[in-house]
């Protein structure tokens, strides 16, 4: 193994370390932005639920059924 193998090498190896990296960065930010979306989607979701409710529903019994 020559000079030039080990550089070549070294090399090889800090491209392959930026491309792992790279990949990973893109997950992340992906990942990042489908908790981004289901986070919006659940906070619409709960807005309308407690739009929905009635306030009086449960207060009052009828006991002449």
């Amino acid at each position: 193994m020559g000079f030039v193998d080990l550089d070549m090498s070294i090399a090889a190896v800090s491209v392959g370390m930026h491309q792992a990296q790279v990949q990973q960065s893109l997950g992340v930010a992906v990942l990042k932005e489908a908790m981004e979306s289901s986070e919006q989607g659940v906070e619409a979701m709960l807005s309308d639920i407690t739009e929905s409710l009635d306030p009086n529903l449960g207060t009052m019994i009828d006991v002449f059924a």
